[in-house]
């Protein structure tokens, strides 16, 4: 018996902020490896302290042996997962709705499953979607959950099936590129699973290797024995076990050809499985905080104490699909629709599991005795088992009923034979269900670290330029440019029709048409030089698309249908083929071609419900003429469409609407409308699929439908006069444009290829409309077209000068693209003040005066005019605490900082403590000057912890080499001279190698500076001047290096507003190295010198101000 109902949870939520109104451009972020772009997205930025009760839709599913719990509210993820066999979540069941700031937009929970889609995370991990229930024919039951995201407008659906008898969570999963261009993704389903010291990570047996992200790392598996994730394994570390991981860790397993993996409780023999296809299914992933302060740090932040338990901490054992590392992103084509299943179990006293299929997990290990057999069934099996050895000598052979309910366990006597010896098969009906043999013992390569990508002009020949550009756009790296690699492969060649293609393609996405359409027509002409019928048709429809979007129908129509020649561009050109011709009325050819499409790609979604239309217009036709011939074939034509296209996809709204349409059944419209949950989104991409195809009328209607819910936004009225214009009615296009002006452009960030056509066409018909060059203009800067971005926002500024975010990001658009600071400054201020509620702005303003190096004092004055606007956001509180520490107020910034709750972002940790350990090193030095020891005592010690209140827990191997060196001349001060020369000792450890220091992690200078100083304190002399040429060398070789972003790096700690130069950084870095080593060898002048150097290039570099109060204070350094 499966049951599935809705159901009103109570469960305790922290809040989290107004999301932020304004359109966020990160184009430079990082995030898991790929680009941390939000944009259409907003962000939000704070979360509540406190929680209070609130209110969730829930989904539940039950059968006997599962039940589980599914939120549409939070991205449509399995909130529990209860065993109840063994009377067990089987997935991490956090009590609590705790967000923190990990997500791509901002807030994320831990906890459950989430499904990780079209990247990773999800954008929408917090956001409500789509959702419904189906009763099977067999019994089972599905929830299904349903999105069409924002950025790339894929569409994703995850079905969660429970079965009659069975005891695991199917989940069939469907991503779809509802779009005319091809577009990537990825899918990792993310399990959480609570953990503790016996806990063990359940991979494959042939997994003898792990990857980190982009593949940059790899350690062996599951004993690493070298360094990863900068952790010493050198002696030999079991990684799957969590208790031995102290930081922040991923690893993905290396091609396994076996179908699962999972984790154990080895102290309470319980389990979760993942059961998938390697074949489409090969990602294998753990993560972990890491069994440390940082990671329990972050488990206080994602959930509260529970029962006896404290705060429990949690790994994710992740299940990628279509991909196996992150960033690793596959291709859909045009119209395209992947499908697959996965399996999530429980199971139960098995051990580590050795093979596993949905319907029986197994494991084998050595006894006494012989061998030890274990099996689960997930259901009711009749089966035969058989142990044998290579040879063929049967040791058992039983028939047995296997269900959930009991584990069969029994001990084989193998006379002597080793595990590499034998054979065990599970057969129902004489087919093989499961097989297991032992790997063989072989030693096996460690697969080598991925290697960065060249620079274009490094890059030896146009194969690999084409090739990089295309991985840098398939993995949408954040930092590097394909169209960089495209343009230097047209530089050697100008004739190389692959990059002709993507460079066309290229400006085609950003709705550079003009640019784009050159590239393309001169790659046709090369393809089709010798032969009108290429063997790739791709070009051909690209420039049709093109062509498309600059409204000339017929041409692209011509290549349209050329494309179909070659059957990878087939259904996608027949689909847009028969979109011109319902919108030239030519329904007989439309059927035809959408006959054909579908033929291709039985699953275009788009195709079918057009189709649906084109049988209504027909009928409609029919009708009026007076002709009732074949209508009722037609009738159960469209009727069979319909149904058998809902049984594809629910969530087809377009048929939906058909269906609607068809019947007038309110019920159906009504059942419509719950489904679209007065989503402005849901409510465009519908309407605008009707626009693709010219059936304007019914776009209209969806639109008039979306103002009755109240799901609109300034796009509802901008598509609407576009529409009105393509119907000839200026007049009704003109009142929709001005309804559009006025509608509040909170949360507005459009960015389709259509909104382009909207847009232009209102700048055109309303001329006097200040927002829509306004939303162009942002369309365009996402897209990183900033010259039209810019023209777009100049206009309108100039027709509505009071607007502040257009301002605003014009001072963006000055600073960061055109270098004109002054300029950049003046906007930024003007921006501000037509809108001093606005927190972020003040945020970005104060970036801003400290980017341009304004003095302390002046950017605390403006701060501290707003108290509000600080309390707002954690980062102006913190701006705030350092600004009274580099102005030396040292002890209002520990008070301030103590009284405040911080939420940092992840990838940004480091910065909260920094300024927590400066005021206290800082009121330390001066209790030493003050011989106030005991004092200096307790602030340096204070370091050495980090307070619950920083959101941050402290890293294993944290650099603490300051704070032990400043102890031990307190201690010494005091003649304690064992406990001096303890600290001094503990001060000389760490990394001694200079680095780059990009994270907050590397190895500091200052850090290496310290264990010289203690070094000389112990009288190693030598010792410490090998620390200080260290920093010397490094300086002196590096400060002249060009400096580019990591290929691989996975985040940045700084979410950068205002472009910095990495050169000038690399320098300031160099210098500072140079000051450190200098002074700690006893040249003082040249060391003064080069902080001199540094001070005027950053007066914000906190490093120098420390050394200066060091070295203005009454210190014996040797």
């Amino acid at each position: 018996m499966v049951k599935a109902w809705r159901e009103i949870v109570t469960i305790p939520t922290y809040e989290v902020g107004s999301p932020e109104k304004n359109p966020v451009f990160l184009e430079k972020r990082v995030y898991q490896g790929s680009s941390g772009a939000v944009y259409p997205y907003p962000v939000i930025e704070s979360i509540t302290d406190k929680p209070a009760p609130r209110e969730w839709k829930a989904v539940w599913l039950e059968n006997e042996y599962i039940k589980v719990m599914v939120l549409p509210e939070l991205g449509g993820r399995i909130q529990m997962a209860y065993d109840k066999i063994k009377e067990r979540h089987f997935i991490y069941y956090n009590h609590v709705i705790k967000p923190a700031l990990v997500g791509l937009a901002g807030p994320w929970i831990s906890g459950g499953i989430e499904f990780n889609w079209p990247q990773h995370h999800r954008p929408s991990t917090y956001m409500p979607i789509d959702s419904t229930i189906t009763d099977n024919d067999d019994g089972s039951v599905t929830v299904w959950v349903n999105e069409m995201e924002r950025m790339f407008h894929q569409k994703g659906m995850a079905g969660f099936t429970l079965r009659p008898g069975c005891a695991y969570l199917e989940i069939q999963g469907k991503v779809s590129n509802r779009t005319s261009l091809p577009q990537t993704f990825l899918w990792w389903a993310n399990p959480a699973v609570e953990v503790n010291d016996d806990y063990q990570s359940v991979f494959p047996p042939d997994v003898n290797a792990v990857f980190d992200h982009g593949k940059r790392a790899v350690s062996s598996f599951p004993i690493a024995t070298g360094t990863y994730y900068k952790m010493d394994y050198s002696a030999g570390v079991d990684i799957s076990n969590y208790k031995n991981i102290y930081v922040p860790t991923s690893y993905m397993a290396v091609n396994s050809k076996y179908n699962f993996e999972g984790g154990y409780e080895n102290d309470t023999k319980g389990g979760m499985l993942h059961v998938a296809s390697h074949h489409f299914s090969p990602g294998k992933k753990q993560w972990t905080w890491g069994n440390g302060d940082f990671g329990r740090a972050w488990d206080r932040n994602l959930t509260d104490e529970y029962e006896d338990k404290g705060f429990r901490p949690y790994i994710e054992l992740m299940a990628g699909v279509y991909t196996e590392n992150q960033p690793d992103f596959s291709w859909l084509m045009p119209y395209e629709e992947k499908q697959f299943v996965q399996y999530f179990m429980p199971y139960r006293e098995i051990g580590i599991v050795k093979q596993a299929s949905k319907d029986f997990i197994f494991n084998i290990e050595a006894s006494e005795k012989g061998v030890h057999l274990k099996v689960l069934a997930t259901s009711e099996q009749h089966v035969t088992m058989e142990l044998r050895n290579k040879k063929g000598e049967v040791y058992v052979s039983e028939a047995h009923t296997l269900s959930p309910e009991d584990v069969f366990d029994k001990t084989v006597d193998v006379k002597g034979a080793g595990l590499g010896e034998l054979l065990f098969t599970i057969r129902q009906q004489g087919r093989l269900s499961l097989q297991w043999y032992a790997e063989d013992d072989d030693i096996r390569p460690i697969p080598d670290a991925a290697e960065a990508a060249l620079s274009p002009q490094d890059t030896k020949t146009n194969d690999q330029l084409y090739l990089t550009g295309l991985h840098l756009e398939q993995y949408r790296h954040a930092t590097w440019s394909a169209l960089d690699y495209y343009e230097e492969a047209l530089r050697r060649d100008p004739n190389d029709v692959r990059c002709l293609n993507q460079t066309g393609l290229w400006y085609l996405r950003r709705g550079r048409f003009d640019k784009a359409e050159d590239y393309l027509r001169r790659a046709v002409k090369i393809w089709q030089k010798r032969n009108p019928n290429p063997y790739d048709s791709e070009a051909i429809y690209n420039l049709a698309l093109c062509l498309k979007c600059q409204n000339r129908l017929q041409e692209a129509y011509e290549l349209f249908w050329k494309s179909t020649w070659s059957k990878g561009w087939a259904d996608a050109g027949y689909f847009e083929a028969a979109c011109i011709s319902v919108s030239q009325g030519r329904y007989a050819d439309a059927l035809d071609e959408l006959n054909r499409s579908l033929i291709f790609n039985n699953c275009n979604h788009k195709a079918r419900a057009l189709k649906a239309a084109v049988l209504r217009i027909q009928q409609e036709s029919r009708q009026k003429g007076g002709l009732q011939m074949g209508s009722s074939k037609e009738l159960n034509e469209r009727l069979s469409l319909i149904k058998e296209s809902l049984q594809l996809d629910q969530f087809n709204y377009g048929i939906r609407y058909e269906q609607y349409l068809l019947t007038k059944d309110q019920d159906l419209l009504k059942e419509l409308k719950q489904l679209l949950r007065k989503s402005s989104q849901n409510y465009d991409e519908t309407a605008l699929d009707f626009v693709q195809a010219g059936l304007y009328d019914e776009a209209v209607d969806i639109w008039t439908l979306a103002e009755k819910e109240k799901a609109v936004s300034p796009m509802t009225y901008y598509y609407l006069g576009y529409v009105k214009t393509m119907q000839g009615l200026p007049d009704e296009a003109k009142a929709y444009l001005e309804k559009a002006e006025a509608t509040k452009p909170d949360y507005c960030f459009p960015n389709r290829l259509e909104d382009i056509q909207a847009l232009s066409t209102a700048i055109a018909l309303n001329p006097e409309g200040a927002k829509a060059p306004y939303y162009l203009g942002c369309l365009y800067y996402d897209k990183r077209q900033y010259d039209v971005a810019i023209w777009n926002w100049e206009l309108s500024a100039r027709l509505d000068p009071t607007f502040p975010t257009v301002w605003r990001n014009l001072a963006l658009a000055r600073f960061n693209k055109q270098g004109r600071q002054e300029e950049a400054l003046e906007y930024m201020e003007k921006a501000f003040h037509l809108n001093e509620t606005d927190a972020r702005t003040l945020m970005e303003l104060d970036q801003l005066y400290k980017r341009l190096h304004r003095p302390h004092q002046e950017r605390l004055d403006v701060l501290q005019k707003y108290p509000k606007l600080i309390a707002k956001r954690d980062d102006l509180v913190l701006e705030e605490i350092t600004l009274l520490n580099q102005l030396g107020r040292y002890t209002e910034a520990m008070q301030k900082l103590d009284a405040h709750q911080f939420h940092p972002w992840e990838g940004g940790e480091g910065k909260v403590p920094a300024q927590y350990q400066i005021c206290r090193v800082e009121l330390a030095k001066a209790a030493i000057v003050a011989r106030e020891y005991d004092k200096a005592i307790g602030l340096l010690q204070a370091c050495l912890e980090y307070p619950h209140h920083l959101g941050e827990g402290k890293l294993y191997g944290a650099q603490e080499n300051d704070f032990y060196y400043f102890l031990g001349v307190a201690y010494d001060a005091l003649g304690e001279n064992a406990k001096a020369q303890e600290c001094w000792e503990a001060a000389t450890k760490g990394p001694q190698e200079p680095a780059a220091a990009m994270y907050y992690n590397d190895a500091k200078p200052d850090k290496i500076f310290y264990q010289g100083l203690a070094l000389l304190k112990l009288g190693r002399e030598d010792e410490a001047h090998g620390r200080f040429y260290r920093l010397i060398n490094y300086g002196k070789q590096h400060i002249f290096e060009h400096q580019t972003m990591d290929y691989f790096a996975v985040s940045l700690p700084d979410l950068l507003i205002w472009d910095d130069s990495l050169d000038t950084k690399n320098v300031i870095h160099c210098k500072y190295m140079l000051a450190l080593g200098y002074y700690g060898m006893g040249d003082k002048e040249k060391a003064l010198r080069y902080l001199t150097e540094v001070e005027a290039l950053d007066n914000n570099h906190q490093g120098i101000q420390q050394f200066r109060t060091l070295q203005s204070s009454m210190f014996n350094l040797q």
